[in-house]
């Protein structure tokens, strides 16, 4: 299986809709049309916009952020970046709130979600402010609502309404805090989204931490309160575990979803579709029987009922694997920092992609130029083939996979030859910062070996072992899976060899990422690695 499907062909749709880590997902509809975007942290392009029909099946159409326009982004800052965005749809144009939780608010902003997007604006400028989401009343007013990271604050758990001008170009008033989830039980309340239904004000917003928490609901008639809230879905007998922050869409009179994540650990954070419905103004997501406030994510539903999508064709998802056959990068690749142009050449005739040897950092870790894709599955094989003709004596190409702990199989070109290297390790953080020191390990290969076939062969396999833990009260279990990560290589595209493996662990915030990447060890100006394919199973 090269890609996961979500719609079963048959009117039905199995849940996640994206294995793929599209962390801290917003949506919105627009027309026919549905818009999703996530947060990027310090990859980029960042942003992503995702285009859909009928909320199951979504395509990557684009970014809204090329780089970051800050300083210190041309090297990763794990962790740090773009955090959890909201998308909407004001005056005849797409607008993107996302914040940086140590620099402050942003927003972008186009006409076209598949185009060109705006240079960020800043609405808010500090640290700790995170997870804005903007909103108009129905006098024209204009409010923003935000959550609070501790690690930069001091503080979390509490929400606040901000009052902004008719541009949101500005903050035209004193915040007013709304909810303080430490003095009701939704601890680590954030993500907030508001909306605004039948004269009532609601913050739709997760509590109880990102693994083992729920989705809360407050509302009010005033947006600035007093706000009542309750418990709209959990976990309970399920697979999902916390089901995490999202949208609330609308298709029809009568008809809502509910767009989630759900964090598995080293893959990061997939998405997820729930139906919702109302009772006495309250919404109650996912499955619940007829006096249940409270429901639970569903593992298989009935799609959207969504007029002319019958017509869309075969089921589809974003794009994982390459031949490299363009004459632009594909979509799927994000790079480890804020990155340059001249760092990767399409070469779409040969299906080929030159990648520049950049100098390499103390840690594969904090390489900017790592060529990065988000796992598309639980489990799977890529294979991707280097040609060695225009490395240059200290380039290192190979392939990686990227998280907290991490590692990559290289081949290095020295003045004697060439050796196969394998490179592992792992982050830690103090204040937000991450610092890792490698362990490489040389392996000698023949080089008439390698001047004979000319290229080498990188492959990874994945695979997943599931655990069973119970929460802290003892009242449920959860699946906890386990990834290992087997790195092998071949010199004839067909006997492999493994020479690496580890248990993998998400990124900071971040799933585990595979890619490709070229490096020059000695400092000096190196050549290119120049791959062939990317290809999973």
């Amino acid at each position: 299986m090269e890609k996961w499907i979500s719609d079963n062909g048959n009117g039905t749709y199995t849940n996640p809709i994206l294995y793929l880590d599209y962390s801290d997902p917003d949506a919105v509809r627009v027309g026919n049309d549905f818009y999703m975007t996530a947060s990027s942290f310090c990859n980029t392009p960042g942003l992503p916009v995702l285009h859909s029909r009928d909320l199951v099946n979504w395509e990557l159409i684009g970014y809204a952020l090329e780089n970051i326009p800050y300083a210190g982004y041309d090297k990763p800052r794990h962790g740090c970046g773009v955090w959890a965005p909201a998308i909407r749809y004001f005056y005849g144009e797409f607008y993107i709130f996302f914040p940086m939780p140590d620099e402050g608010i942003f927003y972008v902003k186009a006409k076209d979600p598949a185009g060109e997007w705006s240079d960020p604006v800043c609405v808010y400028e500090g640290a700790g402010w995170i997870d804005p989401c903007p909103f108009i009343d129905d006098d024209g007013k204009c409010y923003m609502v935000n959550a609070f990271a501790k690690s930069r604050i001091g503080f979390k758990s509490r929400l606040q309404i901000v009052p902004m001008s008719e541009d949101f170009n500005k903050i035209t008033g004193d915040p007013v805090m709304i909810f303080d989830g430490e003095a009701n039980n939704n601890h680590t309340i954030e993500g907030p989204k508001l909306y605004k239904n039948n004269g009532w004000y609601y913050i739709f917003a997760p509590a109880g931490g990102v693994k083992q928490g729920w989705q809360t609901v407050l509302r009010s008639r005033n947006i600035y309160g007093p706000y009542e809230y309750r418990r709209v879905m959990e976990q309970k007998d399920t697979d999902v575990n916390g089901p995490h922050q999202g949208a609330w869409i609308r298709i029809g009179e009568g008809e809502d979803w509910f767009i989630h994540f759900q964090d598995i650990y080293a893959a990061g954070r997939i998405v997820h579709l729930q139906p919702m419905r109302w009772e006495d103004d309250w919404p109650v997501i996912g499955e619940a029987g007829p006096n249940e406030t409270c429901g639970k994510p569903v593992e298989q539903y009935a799609k959207p009922a969504i007029a002319g999508t019958e017509e869309q064709g075969a089921p589809f998802c974003p794009d994982s694997s390459d031949e490299f056959d363009s004459s632009k990068l594909s979509l799927q690749w994000q790079w480890n920092a804020d990155h340059s142009p001249e760092w990767i050449e399409c070469v779409p005739e040969k299906s080929m992609i030159r990648l520049r040897s950049v100098p390499a950092e103390a840690s594969i870790s904090d390489q900017p130029n790592l060529l990065l894709q988000k796992w598309p599955l639980p489990e799977y094989t890529v294979n991707t083939c280097l040609y060695l003709k225009d490395m240059k004596t200290g380039d290192e190409a190979g392939i990686v996979n990227m998280a907290e702990r991490y590692g990559a199989l290289g081949i290095l070109k020295t003045k004697d030859g060439f050796l196969l290297r394998t490179v592992s390790g792992e982050q830690r953080f103090e204040k937000e910062k991450a610092y890792a020191r490698d362990t490489v390990r040389d392996i000698h290969l023949f080089a008439a070996g390698i001047e004979k076939v000319k290229k080498i062969w990188f492959s990874i396999n994945v695979t997943r072992v599931i655990s069973i833990e119970n929460n802290n009260d003892g009242d449920y279990s959860f699946p906890i899976p386990r990834e290992d990560v087997t790195f092998s290589y071949s010199l004839d595209g067909d006997s492999y060899e493994e020479v690496l493996d580890f248990e993998s662990r998400a990124g900071r915030w971040v799933g585990a990422k595979c890619g490709i990447y070229v490096r020059n060890v000695s400092g000096k100006e190196g050549g290119y690695g120049c791959f062939d394919y990317f290809r999973f199973e």
